[in-house]
Formats: C-alpha cells, structure tokens, sequence
C-alpha cells in the first residue's frame, strides 16, 4: 500500500516523506532499502518511524507537505483532514472498505466459496479491501434453497 501513495511522487519527480504505522514499519523500512541500493539519491524518500500524533500529525500540518495521502482508521482521517484544511492541502483518504463479493446465478460455487474465504481471511482481514459482504443473488438462491456451504474444509484453525 505504501507504494501506491509514494511510487507516483517519485515518478513525478518529488520527494516523499513516508509515515508508516508504528505497528508494522518493517517493509517501508525494507522498500527505502531497495531504494537505495536502485540509485534513488538520499533524501529522495524518508521514511519516518514514530507514533502516529509524534510524527504523522506534525507532517499533515506542516506547510512544506504538499499533499498528504492516508490509509487507515476514519477517525485518524478526521484528523488529518482538520488538520490540512486552514492551508487547502490535497488529501487522499482511504478509511476502510465495505468489499462484497458479488454471487451471480450461474456461478462455480466451489470457485465463490474458495475466493469469499481468501478476500476474507487474506491477511487475517486486516487490509481495507478484506471482503466484508456476500451478496447473492434471489435466483441462485431460489434454484437451490437446499445447498449447504460447508468452510471447514477449507480454513485452517490454530
């Protein structure tokens, strides 16, 4: 995810400061690395490791950040955007999801049940596109009231 908010910065030739969650730095941490070691000139991309109102609310403020691009709780996007509202800064927010899968009529059941349960349990949930919803439609519904899904099979428990 970092790298849909930081890849067209640098490609548009601008520098880009990075704040990724304290709970999970590791690969923006690792991405800055492979930047470097590609020829990206230091200061290019900075990556910037503190807690949220440490580091994340004094970016979203300052007036040198240009625009400012969030993934992650909505009240935090409430934050963000008060906070770059008095200088009209460009926010992108991306505050959670509600993802359904979509169960037409004429559908591979085994293929719906195999992917409903990977955009649900795909990084245990925890990524805004995590399928939240199933929506299936009446008609699959009404040609067979009797089909029964069983998901144990396919989900490990422990």
């Amino acid at each position: 995810m970092a790298t849909w908010k930081v890849a067209p910065a640098l490609a548009a030739g601008c520098t880009a400061v990075l704040k990724p969650s304290e709970l999970a730095s590791v690969t923006c941490l690792e991405l800055a690395d492979i930047c470097k070691e590609v020829g990206l000139p230091s200061g290019v991309l900075n990556i910037v490791t503190r807690l949220g109102p440490d580091a994340g609310a004094p970016l979203s403020a300052h007036p040198d950040v240009y625009k400012v691009a969030f993934t992650g709780s909505f009240e935090t996007g409430k934050k963000i955007m008060a906070s770059a509202a008095p200088m009209v800064k460009p926010v992108t927010l991306e505050l959670g999801g509600k993802s359904p899968i979509v169960v037409f009529d004429d559908v591979d059941i085994d293929k719906a049940v195999e992917w409903t349960l990977f955009g649900c349990f795909w990084t245990n949930g925890q990524i805004c596109s995590a399928t939240s919803r199933l929506l299936i439609h009446v008609n699959y519904l009404l040609l067979n009231p009797c089909h029964s899904i069983t998901i144990q099979p396919h989900v490990a428990f422990g």
